[in-house]
């Protein structure tokens, strides 16, 4: 009975060293790299509002309704049938008047607001685009945004550059202390994409200029690397 209880007693000890062994860590160092790869933009996103005010929620729908077929009917004639446009917006809100002496408040009409994004790959032509949305009826240009239509490429490479940099700060890091990297046991990323974004306001000139700018695709990638003597 004694000969079984030293046995268990030597096997709880050995696994008890076996598990300290196993949860030990190695020397290792955590390095950081950052890169951004700058690429011109092959798609651009237009918001057009239409916005109209009446005495009453038919008038000022009725008269945003008009005005909004107009511009897209514009639209669709510049861009052909089968442009991207979709709505994204769409309010109708009563409007109130506030005496100054607190007393209740009066209705005084109604705001009907429609917005209709433009999305398309003729960058070219998008003073031209905005200066037609405004002429058939659009009196607010919310948003101008230049984007890519595939930005997986653009991201790995700045996922590569930015890995690049992670090792040769921690090698960097390891020859400081007199030591080299070794196997890299664990590695993070993170991309932000930055895109061009500009607010026009209502077009006057023949054609409105426009720059388009370039996309930032941004890369932060993490690495834990193993030191080694």
């Amino acid at each position: 009975m004694r000969f079984l209880g030293f046995l268990l007693f030597s096997f709880a000890l050995a696994s008890v060293n076996l598990l300290a062994q196993s949860t030990a860590r190695s020397p290792f160092v955590r390095a950081t790299g950052q890169a951004t790869v700058s690429v011109k933009p092959d798609q651009a996103r237009i918001s057009f509002s239409v916005v109209t005010q009446a005495s009453t929620a038919q008038s000022a729908s009725t008269e945003n309704a008009t005005q909004v077929s107009n511009v897209l009917s514009q639209l669709q004639t510049l861009l052909g049938m089968n442009a991207d446009i979709k709505t994204i917006d769409y309010s109708l809100t009563p409007n109130y008047n506030y005496p100054q002496n607190g007393g209740l408040p009066t209705l005084i009409g109604y705001t009907a607001s429609n917005t209709v994004r433009v999305t398309t790959t003729n960058l070219s032509i998008i003073g031209q685009v905005i200066d037609t949305g405004v002429q058939a009826g659009a009196n607010q240009v919310s948003s101008l945004q230049f984007g890519l239509q595939d930005d997986q490429p653009a991201q790995n490479q700045a996922l590569k550059m930015a890995t690049a940099q992670a090792k040769a700060h921690a090698d960097a890091m390891a020859s400081g202390v007199g030591q080299h990297t070794g196997a890299i046991n664990a590695i993070e990323e993170g991309v932000a994409v930055s895109p061009v974004l500009l607010a026009p306001g209502a077009a006057t000139a023949p054609s409105t200029p426009i720059v388009t700018g370039l996309v930032d695709i941004q890369a932060t990638v993490t690495i834990q690397v193993d030191l080694v003597l």
